[in-house]
């Protein structure tokens, strides 16, 4: 037994030992392979989340950069527009007030036009019943005619 046991761990040794043991090699590498590129990808994924989230601040960033122009340019287009709004008020006021003055001088400008009617028709009422006769025509000439050499 002790000869069949030595036969068959020479054969084995001879044909089965160093193709185990190059299977165990390859395995071993493959394994240590395995193990490095495991630990390669957990490196990469550790950086691709550090840029993700710099990315992610970053955008952040921009954000709130953008909000806050936008803020700032909605305030400007609202102070603007109040300022025009007002700009346009008083100009209609300052139109209002130059129509009121120039309706109020031509008002003026109508009465004092029919006081100077009305009074020239009173004196002409006046003068025709002063002068309806010859005596009184007369007497009012010679005032006159007085009056004139007075003065």
């Amino acid at each position: 037994m002790v000869i069949v046991f030595g036969i068959l761990l020479y054969i084995l040794r001879k044909f089965a030992w160093k193709p185990i043991l190059n299977a165990l090699e390859e395995r071993e590498t493959s394994i240590a392979r395995a193990l490095n590129s495991a630990e390669e990808a957990k490196k990469e994924v550790a950086e691709m989340k550090a840029d993700n989230e710099k990315i992610i601040a970053q955008a952040k960033k921009d954000r709130d950069k953008i909000l806050s122009e936008a803020k700032e340019l909605k305030d400007k287009m609202v102070a603007e527009a109040q300022e025009k709004a007002n700009q346009a008020g008083q100009k209609m006021v300052e139109q209002a007030r130059q129509q009121i003055h120039s309706e109020k001088t031509a008002a003026i400008v109508e009465i004092k036009k029919q006081v100077a009617e009305l009074s020239v028709q009173i004196a002409e009422k006046v003068i025709k019943k002063e002068l309806q006769n010859k005596g009184e025509q007369e007497k009012m000439v010679n005032g006159m005619v007085e009056d004139i050499k007075l003065n």
